[in-house]
Parts: structure tokens; sequence; C-alpha cells
């Protein structure tokens, strides 16, 4: 049973299922890139009218639309799409281990307790908005990170960047003096 919750962006949804969909992390596909797409079931979702963007979880995904279709039009295609994908396929959609894009060259012990702030703190909130926020550097006190799915062009993300994931790192972690997104 496919259930879905809204998030704080009106042009995403989350779609909530008992079943897995990913064990092999959070990963985002945007339509932009849909040729690199080499799973069956994104590509074919990636196809339908209006979606911009979706964010595989192990039990959720996200859909980000864009503003020439209605939920009230694409919410049954994705509803109808998963629970075909799961009447014919016993594992998840995403099921095989992937390379993060972590640029952890520096692996010291401030980006260890950033990234432990951040997977500890930050992602599961993120997670519940329907999107997913990954580490990308720490340089000269400045943490930069990638929002996806629900995120990814929200209104409120840079409220949430700024007054949540920057205070919140900038507590625990004395060394972090701000906090940008990157594209």
């Amino acid at each position: 049973m496919i259930q879905t919750e809204a998030t704080p962006n009106p042009d995403s949804i989350k779609f909530l299922s008992e079943k897995t969909i990913s064990v092999s992390g959070t990963e985002e596909f945007q339509k932009e890139q849909k040729d690199k797409v080499t799973i069956p079931f994104v590509k074919e979702l990636l196809d339908f009218k209006g979606v911009e963007l979706i964010l595989l979880s192990e039990k959720f995904l996200s859909v980000k639309k864009t503003k020439e279709v209605s939920w009230n039009e694409l919410k049954p295609l994705v509803i109808s799409h998963l629970n075909d994908y799961f009447s014919k396929n016993n594992e998840p959609i995403l099921n095989n281990k992937r390379k993060t894009a972590n640029n952890t060259n520096n692996n010291s012990e401030i980006v260890n307790k950033i990234m432990e702030v951040l997977d500890t703190k930050v992602r599961p909130a993120v997670a519940r908005d329907g999107g997913d926020i990954k580490f990308v550097s720490f340089e000269n006190g400045v943490v930069k990170v990638l929002l996806q799915g629900s995120c990814s062009g929200c209104p409120s993300s840079l409220m949430t960047l700024k007054q949540g994931v920057q205070n919140l790192l900038k507590h625990y972690v004395k060394e972090v003096n701000a906090v940008e997104a990157v594209q």
C-alpha cells in the first residue's frame, strides 16, 4: 500500500511504501540527466509529463513536479507505477551498492564530526520532508552540502539551511562558520 505525504515544497510529494524501495541509500535522479539512468523504473517515471526529479530512499520516494501538471493528474500515475513495480518484483528498486558522492579527501576529525551531525541530527529531519542532504566539502570554516529531493528548490530550504543546519553544525562543531548549498 502506498501512502502520500505533503512536504514543505508544494511541488513535491513523498510517496511512502511498506516495501523497501532502496537498500543502497538515498539517490536522486533528474529529468535532465535521464539519458544516464540505467534503472527502468526510474527512467519510466522520469518520462511522466511534469516529473522533474525523483529521490529514492529506503521506504519512500519523493517526486518533484513542474508547474504544468497538477498533483491530481500525477499522484495516481506515480502510485500506479509503484504498485505495478512491486506486483511484478520482490526486490527493491535500488538494490546495489553505489559509490557515494561524498568528497571526503580530507577525512579529518572535523569532517567526521560534521558528517556525524548531518547523519544523526539533520538527515532524519530532512528525510521526513521527503529530501536528503549530502556532505560535499569543508574548507576555511565553510561546509558545502547538496540538498536533494523535496529540498531541492524548496522555498523554505534556504531558511532551513541557515537557521537549522548551520546553527546545529556551529553548535556541535566549533570550526564551522557557515553552511552553503551547492548545485
